[in-house]
C-alpha cells in the first residue's frame, strides 16, 4: 500500500471515530473502571481517576488524550518513553501516595490529591481577586487576611521535581555532551560537508543580516512596549534583556536533549522563579518575562527543528525562512482574534465547574494564570520562601544538579553497561513536567500507546513502522482535528447535545476531587 493511500485510510478512520468520544460517547476520554466499582468511596476514586487522581488503571480510546500535552508517542524513541515511565511511575505511584497517604506532607489531605485552583488553610478556594488592587498588583493587606496559599499534592511536588529537572538539564548536557560541544565549536570554522550539505548548496543560503534585521525589529519594538506601556506591561525593559539572555543561553542544552529525547525540559518555572525574586507582586511582569525567556527559547527550538526537517528534505533554505516568518504573522494574529473572540461570545468559558456544563475548560490557560499567581503575583518568598508553605522543595534544585553526576559517575566506572548512559535524568525527573495541566490519562494513554508501537512495532514490524509509522501519527491527528472543527461549526454552536450516562459525566469520578482530612467542609463532599 502506498504511503498516500495509508495516509487517507488512517485519516478517515480517525476523522469517523472521533465523533464518538468527542460528542456521542464522551465518556471514552477517561475510562476510570475504578471509580465505577466503588462510586461512594472517596480514596477509591482519587486512586482510578484518570482526570484528578493517579488514574490507575485509567485508560482512553480518545487520540486527543493521547497526544494533547505530550504530543505524538509514535514519534518519539523508545528509551526515552522508558525514561518517562520509570519516572512517571516513581513520582506517581511512590512519592505522591507517600506524600499524601503516608505523611500527609504540607497538610496534604486538607485539599484535593489533584487540582488546579489554589487554596486557603482550611481547604477552601483561594480569592484571587481580592488581594489585587487596582493596578493589578498585590494588596498585602487583604493577602494577610487570607493567609498562606497552598496548593494539591501533585501541584506542589510538580514544581519540585520542575526544580530538578531544569539543574539536571545543565548538569547532564555539561558532563555528556560538553566534549562534544567543544570539539563540534572548534571544528565548525572547517566543517566537513556531509551529502545532505553538499545538495543543499544547490541552494542560495539565508544571508545572516535575514536574522540581524529581525532580531533587531523584535527588541526594538519589545523595548518599546516595556518603555511606553509600562503601566499595562509591567516589565521594566531589562526584564527584556534578561530574558533575552536566558533564552539565549539555555537554547542549546535544551536543544540537546531535544534533538536526542524528543522531550523539551522547559524555562518556564525558572523564569518565572526568577522574575518573582527580582520583581516581586506584579504578575503582568512575570508573565512577560516568562514569555519572553521561555517562549523564545522554545520557539527557537521549534525554528531549528524544522530547519532541520527542510534540510534533510532538501527545501530551499530561504523558502523555509519565508514560510516560517509569514507562518508566525498570520498564527499570531489569528490565534490573537479568535482568543479574543471566544472570551466575548462563549459563556462560563475556562470553568471547570461542573454545573456551567462547559467543554471550554482551558487547563493550560488556568495553570498559566495559576502560574501569574504564584510567582507574580504573591512572589516565591511567600510561597517557597521562609513566608510560605513550600520552602523544602528548594532541595529539588540540588538533587537535580547531583543526579546526572551519580549517573556519568556510574557510566565511567561501568563503560560496558551501555544501558547506564540512556538513563536521562533531565526526561526522568521531568516526566510529570506537564502534570499540571496534563492528567494521569494523558500519561498512561501516551506511554501504553508509546511503548505498543516502538517497541513492539519496530521490533517485530520494523518494515511496516520505517514505511508507516510517522504518517499513521499525523494520519491521527488530521483526523481529530478536522472532525473538531465539523463537531464545533455543526453542533458546538447551537450547544445540541445528547444526554445520557455517557455524556452526562466525562469519567464519573465526582469525589476524586474530594480532600480526606478530618472536618474539611466542601460541597458535594462527604465529611470525615
Amino acid at each position: 500500500m502506498s504511503r498516500a493511500k495509508f495516509f487517507i485510510i488512517a485519516l478517515t478512520s480517525s476523522f469517523l471515530w472521533y465523533i464518538f468520544p468527542g460528542y456521542l460517547f464522551q465518556t471514552l476520554q477517561s475510562i476510570s473502571w475504578v471509580c465505577w466499582v466503588f462510586p461512594h468511596s472517596v480514596t477509591a476514586q482519587q486512586i482510578g481517576s484518570g482526570l484528578n487522581g493517579l488514574g490507575l488503571g485509567a485508560l482512553t480510546l480518545d487520540w486527543s488524550a493521547v497526544a494533547s500535552f505530550l504530543f505524538s508517542p509514535l514519534i518519539s524513541p523508545f528509551f526515552a518513553i522508558a525514561n518517562v515511565f520509570v519516572g512517571y511511575v516513581m513520582i506517581m505511584y511512590i512519592v505522591i501516595p507517600i506524600s499524601y497517604w503516608g505523611l500527609n506532607v504540607y497538610n496534604a489531605k486538607t485539599f484535593p490529591l489533584y487540582s488546579l485552583d489554589l487554596f486557603t488553610d482550611n481547604g477552601q478556594e483561594y480569592d484571587i481577586t481580592a488581594i489585587v488592587n487596582q493596578n493589578f498588583e498585590l494588596d498585602l493587606e487583604q493577602y494577610q487576611k487570607q493567609g498562606r496559599i497552598n496548593l494539591s499534592t501533585i501541584f506542589s511536588l510538580a514544581y519540585g521535581f520542575g526544580f530538578a529537572t531544569i539543574a539536571a538539564t545543565v548538569t547532564h548536557v555539561a558532563l555528556f555532551y560538553g566534549r562534544e560541544i567543544y570539539d563540534r565549536y572548534m571544528a565548525s570554522s572547517k566543517p566537513k560537508a556531509d551529502i545532505h550539505t553538499r545538495l543543499m548548496k544547490n541552494y542560495k543560503d539565508i544571508p545572516s543580516w535575514w536574522f540581524y534585521i529581525l532580531l533587531g525589529v523584535t527588541l526594538v519594538v519589545s523595548l518599546a512596549l516595556c518603555i511606553f506601556l509600562n503601566n499595562e506591561v509591567q516589565m521594566p525593559f531589562w526584564g527584556l534583556i534578561l530574558g533575552s539572555f536566558l533564552a539565549f543561553s539555555f537554547t542549546l542544552p535544551i536543544s540537546i536533549i531535544t534533538a536526542t529525547t524528543n522531550q523539551t525540559p522547559g524555562l518556564n518555572i525558572i523564569t518565572e522563579y526568577l522574575m518573582g525574586v527580582i520583581y516581586p507582586g506584579r504578575p503582568i511582569a512575570n508573565v512577560c518575562f516568562k514569555v519572553y525567556g521561555y517562549m523564545s527559547m522554545s520557539q527557537a527550538i521549534a525554528f531549528l527543528s524544522d530547519f532541520k526537517l527542510g534540510h534533510y528534505m532538501k527545501i530551499p533554505p530561504r523558502s523555509m525562512f519565508l514560510v516560517q516568518f509569514i507562518g508566525t504573522m498570520v498564527a499570531g494574529t489569528v490565534n490573537m482574534s479568535v482568543a479574543w473572540w471566544l472570551l466575548h461570545s462563549i459563556k462560563n468559558i475556562c470553568q471547570p465547574d461542573k454545573l456551567s456544563d462547559s467543554p471550554w475548560t482551558c487547563p493550560n490557560d488556568h495553570t498559566f494564570f495559576d502560574a501569574s499567581v504564584i510567582w507574580g503575583l504573591v512572589s516565591p518568598k511567600r510561597i517557597f520562601g521562609k513566608e510560605g508553605n513550600y520552602p523544602q522543595l528548594n532541595w529539588f534544585f540540588l538533587v537535580g544538579l547531583l543526579g546526572p553526576v551519580v549517573v556519568w559517575g556510574f557510566h565511567k566506572a561501568f563503560p560496558k553497561h551501555h544501558w547506564i548512559p540512556l538513563i536521562n535524568l533531565p526526561v526522568l525527573l521531568g516526566a510529570t513536567a506537564n502534570i499540571p495541566p496534563a492528567a494521569a490519562i494523558n500519561y498512561n494513554s501516551w506511554i501504553l500507546f508509546g511503548t505498543i508501537f516502538n517497541f513492539f512495532v519496530f521490533r517485530y514490524r520494523k518494515n511496516w513502522w520505517q514505511r508507516y509509522n510517522y504518517i499513521l501519527s499525523a494520519a491521527l491527528d488530521a483526523g481529530v482535528a478536522f472532525m473538531t472543527v465539523l463537531l464545533y461549526f455543526s453542533v458546538g454552536i447551537e450547544e445540541k447535545k445528547i444526554i445520557w450516562w455517557g455524556n452526562k459525566d466525562h469519567e464519573h469520578c465526582d469525589l476524586a476531587t474530594c480532600p480526606t482530612a478530618k472536618g474539611i467542609i466542601v460541597d458535594g463532599c462527604p465529611v470525615f
